[in-house]
């Protein structure tokens, strides 16, 4: 039996950075594989959880550095604001880890739906507003080339 996926990659997330976007279906594909391993009662799944929530946390942060230094290169008015969405959610990520590893109470299901709802409203509004900066840019020859866009 295939595994129910939690959340879907949409084309209507893309944001036209193509390179973003799949970094974008890589957090998905984490979301799912958290979904996946809560789903199961038993000691396993708890050492599941406990590698998928560790692999999605280093892909956060990768993802968070390469989007920044993207919309450092562009010079992107608003780059403050977006670097304190980053710092807030990996802050309550990592407090979530630490309850997870703690044994205090988390709910796995819990915390999987706020990651997804995270990310599709950062994707969403704050993703989409930094790409039609940068599209904007492009679109009236003022993208420098040296930032690989």
């Amino acid at each position: 039996m295939a595994e129910e996926a939690f959340v879907v990659w949409e084309d209507r997330y893309a944001i036209g950075i193509p390179i973003v976007d799949e970094q974008h279906k890589e957090l998905l594909k984490l979301t799912n594989d958290l979904y996946q391993a809560c789903r199961q009662g038993d000691e396993k799944a708890r050492e599941r959880f406990k590698d998928a929530i560790r692999s999605t946390v280093d892909y956060v942060k990768f993802h968070f550095s390469a989007e920044e230094k993207i919309i450092e290169g562009v010079r992107y008015p608003k780059i403050a604001a977006h670097k304190q969405e980053h710092a807030g959610f990996v802050r309550e990520v990592l407090e979530e880890v630490k309850k997870f590893e703690s044994g205090k109470t988390f709910v796995p299901n819990a915390f999987v739906r706020f990651l997804r709802d995270w990310i599709l409203t950062h994707i969403a509004v704050s993703d989409k507003e930094y790409a039609e900066y940068i599209l904007r840019l492009k679109k009236e020859g003022n993208l420098n080339p040296g930032v690989g866009l």
